[in-house]
């Protein structure tokens, strides 16, 4: 067999094989790996790439290897998962950084962090103030995990007592020009509703990039061509305009009767209406 065939049918070979045992071994973001997993993956490929060009070694040889480190680092997660001491071990622990605004020299050396690393890394946080953390901490992983301190968090409807329901995740119902049927149908909308709103914006599903319907059914598109303007939904705007109308129209009938019985009826109904208009602004407005 010529050598570059050869090479051709152990590099095919090793790519299946490589496919295989990381998929066997899990997902995991470049920055989740652990020490002992950053170095698993190394060896794997190198033992890879040794499958494929080493033509002077059996094939089988480095196969054999391979699937030694891929059941050794099955072996050291099964371990982690049972058991918590392996996982400290292993991966080590979580160490605080600051605590109450206060920067723990100690803890930052031990992590070799300088001074600037650790504002760095403060930054991509969007903290910019050491004074405004509650609690930072370096995860295994070498992230950095902040807690503002309380006057310092954003503002959120929890702050204000305000209870707000689940809001479903918008569907793409347009991808390349085509459209989707089954997020449209998961959403229960059809072809015609599509095509209905695409008439509304004046543009051709051809022309569409990508398009998505949020959970209050509006339609949002990105056209191939980005110099040309959709204009936004205006679907909730209309439906707040609509309901302030309605409000105005019962105060103003109540105004224009002298029936006392009809004029607390109009005021009642009135005050009804700006009560939920008040309750449904926040969803109207966004």
């Amino acid at each position: 067999m010529p050598d570059w065939l050869e090479v051709a049918l152990r590099t095919l070979f090793a790519v299946v094989i490589l496919f295989l045992m990381t998929r066997l071994l899990g997902k995991r973001q470049i920055s989740q790996l652990s020490f002992f997993e950053y170095i698993t993956g190394i060896t794997i490929g190198s033992l890879a790439a040794y499958i494929s060009m080493d033509l002077e070694s059996h094939w089988l040889l480095g196969l054999v290897s391979l699937i030694v480190w891929v059941l050794v680092s099955l072996g050291i997660e099964f371990l982690q998962m049972k058991s918590k001491k392996v996982r400290d071990f292993i991966d080590s622990k979580a160490t605080i950084l600051i605590k109450d605004g206060k920067i723990l020299e100690d803890n930052v050396k031990k992590e070799r962090l300088s001074s600037d690393e650790l504002l760095q890394q403060l930054r991509k946080k969007n903290v910019f103030k050491t004074a405004d953390v509650e609690f930072a901490v370096i995860e295994p992983s070498g992230e950095i995990n902040v807690l503002l301190k309380k006057e310092h968090q954003p503002l959120t409807p929890s702050h204000l007592g305000i209870t707000v329901g689940p809001e479903p995740e918008p569907q793409t119902v347009i991808m390349d020009g085509k459209m989707m049927d089954e997020p449209l149908a998961t959403i229960g909308l059809s072809r015609e509703w599509l095509y209905t709103e695409l008439e509304k914006i004046g543009v051709t599903i051809e022309n569409v990039f990508l398009g998505q319907v949020d959970a209050y059914g509006q339609l949002y598109v990105d056209l191939y061509d980005d110099k040309l303007q959709v204009p936004e939904p205006q679907q909730k705007a209309s439906l707040l305009a609509q309901l302030k109308k309605c409000e105005a129209d019962l105060e103003m009938f109540g105004l224009s009767t002298d029936n006392e019985t009809v004029k607390q009826m109009y005021e009642q109904c009135s005050n009804q209406l700006k009560q939920i208009i008040t309750d449904v602004r926040p969803l109207l407005i966004r």
